[in-house]
C-alpha cells in the first residue's frame, strides 16, 4: 500500500504540475511555450528559468519521459540537446592546473573510476559500480567544500573513513587542494571571488560571527569560481549557437 500511494502521489505531482499547468501557458498568437532564461538570479550565474521553469521538466521516470515527448519540434525541423560533459570537474582541472587531472581528462579517462581507483588501491578495471558512485560523491562534495562529516553523512561511512577518502583525493591531485586553499585565502581576504570571465560574488558572510554563516560563505568561495566559470562557458556557447543560427 505505502508503495501505491506514492506512486499515485508522484503520478498527481506530474499532472497538476505539468499535465494540467503547461497547455494553459501556450501563447495563443504562436502556438508556443515561451520561458523566460534568467542570467542574474542565481548567485554563481547559472541560468535559471520560470513562467514556465523547462529546465526541471522530468527524464528520470517512464512517466516523466512521456511529458518530454509533448515537446516536438516544427516539420522539417529538430530539437538539439548538447550537455558539456562533466564541465566544473574540467573547469577544476582548468583552475588548478593539476597535472593528473588534465591528464585524466586529455586521455578520455572516466574520471570517477580514475577517482575510487587512487582512492579505493585498486586497478582502474577493479573498480564496481558502487566504489565509481562514491567516487562520483567524494570529486562534487570536493567540488562544493564539503566536509569529512558532510561526506560521511552522503556516504553512510564513518568521519574518519570519509576524512581518509578525502586526503586521498588529495593525495592524487594535490595542486587542487593548493588551489582550492589558494581561492578561500583570497576570499577571505578581499571579501569576494571571481569567475573566468572576472564576474564577483562578494561574500561578507566570511566575516561572520557565527561558524555556521562562515562555513556556508566558505563553501560558497569554494564552488563560485567553478560553477560560476562553468555558467559563463555555456552562455558563450549559447550566444555563438545562437550567432551561428
Amino acid at each position: 500500500l505505502p508503495a501505491e500511494i506514492l506512486a499515485y502521489r508522484s503520478l498527481t505531482k506530474l499532472k497538476s504540475t505539468y499535465v494540467d499547468a503547461l497547455p494553459a501557458l501556450i501563447n495563443p498568437k504562436t502556438g508556443r511555450i515561451h520561458t523566460s532564461y534568467n542570467q542574474t538570479v542565481t548567485a554563481t550565474g547559472r541560468l535559471s528559468s520560470s513562467n514556465p521553469n523547462l529546465q526541471n521538466i522530468p527524464i528520470r521516470t517512464l512517466e516523466g519521459k512521456r511529458i518530454r515527448q509533448a515537446f516536438i519540434a516544427d516539420p522539417d525541423c529538430f530539437l538539439i540537446s548538447a550537455d558539456y560533459s562533466q564541465i566544473e570537474l574540467r573547469v577544476l582541472a582548468h583552475l588548478s592546473e593539476d597535472k593528473a587531472l588534465i591528464d585524466a581528462f586529455a586521455s578520455d579517462e572516466d574520471i570517477h573510476t580514475r577517482t575510487a581507483s587512487d582512492v579505493f588501491g585498486v586497478f582502474p578495471q577493479m573498480v564496481n559500480a558502487d566504489m565509481r558512485r562514491q567516487a562520483k560523491v567524494i570529486n562534487f562534495g570536493i567540488l562544493y567544500g564539503m566536509s569529512a562529516f558532510g561526506l560521511a553523512k552522503e556516504l553512510g561511512v564513518s568521519i574518519k573513513i570519509a576524512q581518509e577518502y578525502i586526503e586521498g583525493y588529495f593525495q592524487r591531485y594535490k595542486k587542487v587542494r593548493i588551489y582550492l586553499d589558494g581561492i578561500l585565502e583570497g576570499a577571505r581576504r578581499d571579501g569576494f571571488v571571481s569567475t573566468l570571465l572576472n564576474r564577483r560574488r562578494y561574500l561578507p558572510e566570511l566575516k561572520n560571527k557565527i561558524p555556521s554563516m562562515r562555513q556556508f560563505a566558505e563553501r560558497m568561495a569554494i564552488n563560485t569560481p567553478i560553477q560560476g566559470s562553468a555558467a559563463d562557458l555555456i552562455k558563450v556557447a549559447m550566444v555563438n549557437i545562437a550567432n551561428l543560427l
